[in-house]
């Protein structure tokens, strides 16, 4: 499929690019991963946490695990058809396309992240794949699901997407206004459509967790990653306003897990990340894709 991108307004911190001498969240993630898609500078970011928060690479595996167990229950319990992973990051293992079409063949699948050196080499891995595509853009870009948005040349615009927003949401500052963000994707999607959102959770003072949330916090921003908030369970609910949260709800990652046992987080670190999944209510009718 031919390369498609956005302009790239973030008023955040802007991605790393090819530049190696700076850390890069996608990296960062796939060095927290045992990638090997990743440089020192990026392994340097993720050892500043890991000296306070040994356990964030566990939170990594977990946000894994979680988005299996989201999709298995998308293209499959739900029979969601395409899927739209939004700051996805670099293509590791267990990948949205892959687990998607595992269950439904038939599954399209669009990648989005406003790291270029990232989409590029997503293009590159996913090129033999005819229903998954890997396109530069970024979220805070008010015309990332606009009218004229790529994504609509690869993705029925009419029909329900499932919307992947990974460990995303959290690197990006509060003058970015994240919920006015997801409010924006809400409204381009179809009714029936779903979001699934991990976010970082900062449970408040009163919490023997609170100091390690904060610390952790200033630890990604100021220490060569430039973000990486945490916010409050209010905050983290109010990206879902206008959808019908799936049960359990929002929660910590292993307790979201609509047809198994819920688990209690093993380790305070994957106790301060939250997840859900939202629904637009509406009356749809969902044609059948024909076979390709």
């Amino acid at each position: 499929m031919p390369d498609s991108s956005f302009s790239s307004p973030d008023p955040g911190r802007p991605p790393a690019g090819a530049d190696t001498s700076r850390a890069g969240i996608a990296r960062v993630y796939d060095a927290s991963l045992g990638g090997k898609d990743n440089f020192e500078a990026d392994r340097q970011a993720l050892d500043a946490v890991l000296e306070i928060a040994p356990g964030m690479c566990a939170v990594s595996r977990r946000n894994r695990a979680w988005l299996r167990r989201v999709l298995r229950y998308l293209a499959g319990v739900v029979g969601v058809e395409q899927f739209l992973d939004a700051g996805a990051g670099l293509p590791t293992v267990s990948n949205t396309h892959e687990i998607a079409q595992l269950v439904n063949p038939w599954a399209r699948v669009v990648y989005l992240d406003n790291d270029p050196m990232v989409s590029a080499h997503g293009r590159v891995l996913l090129e033999t794949n005819e229903d998954t595509v890997y396109l530069h853009g970024d979220l805070t870009d008010p015309a990332v699901l606009g009218t004229d948005s790529p994504v609509w040349r690869y993705l029925d615009q009419d029909r329900p997407v499932a919307v992947v927003l990974g460990s995303v949401l959290h690197h990006l500052p509060d003058s970015a206004d994240p919920a006015g963000i997801v409010a924006r994707l809400v409204e381009a999607l179809s009714p029936g459509s779903y979001v699934a959102i991990t976010h970082f959770w900062d449970p408040g003072e009163g919490s023997p967790d609170h100091e390690l949330a904060r610390e952790v916090e200033r630890r990604f921003v100021e220490k060569g990653l430039g973000s990486g908030w945490y916010r409050t369970r209010a905050e983290i609910e109010s990206y879902f306003a206008g959808l019908e949260l799936i049960d359990p709800g929002v929660v910590p990652l292993d307790q979201w897990w609509p047809s198994g046992p819920v688990r209690a987080p093993e380790t305070a670190e994957e106790r301060l990340i939250l997840g859900g999944v939202g629904r637009k209510g509406g009356l749809v009718a969902v044609p059948q894709a024909a076979p390709r």
